[in-house]
């Protein structure tokens, strides 16, 4: 910390720095550290006695631990809190930085799936955690929906958006679909797009088809109602990445459910909503440390996430990374930052 740079409220300029050097130790293996250590790191150089009498005042006031009766100190997720409030600097990426993620974001010759995967597993790799996309449910006006044969009972129903957006679902059929029902199908709804959304386009087809059903095959038409019902039952799209490296360093088995039941959860309908409420109540990058988000009640765990916006400020997904508390926040946040930008120019 620069002597311009005032310690948060609460902390003299010697404790901020014995906390700071304590996290930045966390962040880059996890262990504790001791004050004999802490005295060879410090500039300017304090006695491990003194420090010894911060760190107990630090533990008194809960930002900091000890894991063992003789070992070092851990922050607290008090402790985390005020570091990334008050005592966290964070990095900018340069331009070689965006140049690689804009590279693996390009959608050119992508469907919108594949792009939304790719920045997933991009934030999963770069953060070491795991790496989550929120899309909502598309609401552009469609181009063109198009059904293809998979194999005996699965059909993949693929819309294209006048935007240039491609979404991909996979459906089940009755056996012994013939070709031509795909077909039919198709031509059916191709032939009412117009400048429809999906959710008027099927207030439309559910209106025929209740008044003169006669005019479609029985088959084209349980096409038509399993395609169109595959996107109505969902809020959105989740592309989550990475999860096993939560699960690494866990040796406790209840541990190890609790962090299965995490990624179970991220997967229900309800926790995309809130993800999505997360990201619209956020100007810019948020972080969450164990349980502040709501989203789920866990000590240890961290959250990161930013609202992808178009250029109209819209928000049109969120973005983000979920890992330990020790996530190197300082490199993340931009990222993350920069990953929600490309998004958003993508989905807008």
């Amino acid at each position: 910390m620069s002597e311009s740079t005032p310690p948060p409220h609460g902390l003299d300029p010697r404790a901020a720095a014995i906390l700071r050097e304590i996290m930045e130790e966390y962040v880059e293996t996890g262990a504790p550290i001791g004050s004999r250590t802490l005295s060879q790191r410090l500039t300017p150089m304090l006695s491990p006695a003194t420090i010894r009498n911060v760190m107990a005042d630090l533990t008194q006031a809960g930002l900091l631990f000890s894991p063992h009766v003789s070992a070092g100190r851990l922050p607290t997720e008090k402790g985390v809190r005020l570091f990334v409030d008050g005592l966290l600097q964070f990095g900018s990426l340069g331009a070689e930085d965006r140049q690689t993620i804009a590279a693996r974001l390009e959608p050119r010759g992508r469907s919108v799936e594949d792009v939304l995967g790719e920045a997933s597993s991009m934030l999963s790799g770069l953060s070491a955690a795991a790496g989550l996309v929120l899309a909502p449910k598309n609401d552009a006006a469609l181009k063109h929906i198009e059904f293809v044969a998979l194999g005996p009972n699965r059909v993949l129903v693929i819309l294209v958006s006048v935007n240039g957006q491609v979404e991909n679902r996979v459906i089940e059929t009755p056996p012994g679909l013939p070709p031509s029902a795909l077909v039919e199908a198709g031509n059916y709804l191709n032939a009412r797009l117009g400048d429809l959304t999906l959710s008027a386009l099927r207030a439309r087809v559910v209106t025929e088809m209740q008044a003169d059903r006669h005019e479609l095959d029985a088959l084209a038409a349980t096409v038509i109602e399993s395609g169109l019902a595959s996107w109505d039952e969902t809020h959105g799209t989740l592309f989550l990445r990475g999860q096993g490296k939560l699960l690494t360093d866990i040796t406790e088995i209840e541990r190890l459910t609790t962090i299965q039941m995490l990624f179970e959860r991220l997967e229900t309908q309800e926790t995309m909503l809130q993800l999505l409420q997360l990201a619209q109540d956020s100007e810019g990058v948020r972080i969450y440390i164990g349980a502040e988000s709501g989203l789920f009640g866990m000590a240890g765990v961290s959250m990161v996430v930013a609202p992808a916006r178009t250029l109209s400020q819209k928000i049109v997904g969120a973005i983000g990374v979920i890992g330990p508390t020790r996530l190197n926040y300082g490199r993340i946040v931009p990222v993350v930052d920069y990953t929600a930008q490309v998004i958003g120019r993508m989905l807008g």
